[in-house]
């Protein structure tokens, strides 16, 4: 069994104009770090021209589709029926994309059949992680 999800989702970046452009963006999942997940968004999209990516807690995208939740970087929050509003805030400015509800809880059902709710600290080695921090120490 793989220890990693990948899911392409469809986003669509909220803008002044009024039609808004749809970007392709990545949802990602590691067994190995399993209290997070990461949104990707290939060079074509992004304003830098280059692959941007977010990591965030897996618990934002969960809480998130019914109801607001983050005070930090990201923030999450159900639209209407069928939309989840993701915000990215960084000190260049503030991207927002609004992702079909369906495709978020498709993923998070994946996430979850891979590692449950409660169970990640299961899934996390320790001792791996402090050999590689005392090795970037040295």
């Amino acid at each position: 069994m793989s220890t990693v999800i990948e899911q392409a989702v469809e986003a669509r970046l909220v803008a002044a104009e009024p039609r808004m452009p749809t970007i392709p963006a990545t949802l990602h999942y590691d067994r190995r770090d399993p209290f997070a997940v990461r949104m990707s968004f290939p060079a074509p999209a992004t304003l830098e021209g280059i692959e941007v990516y977010w990591t965030f807690a897996r618990e934002l995208l969960v809480h998130g589709v019914e109801r607001a939740v983050g005070d930090g970087d990201v923030r999450v929050r159900p639209y209407g029926f069928d939309r989840t509003v993701v915000e990215f805030h960084a000190p260049e400015g503030t991207a927002i994309v609004h992702i079909r509800t369906g495709d978020l809880r498709r993923f998070l059902h994946r996430t979850m059949t891979l590692v449950p709710a409660g169970q990640e600290s299961r899934h996390v080695d320790l001792d791996q992680d402090l050999a590689e921090l005392m090795r970037d120490a040295c």
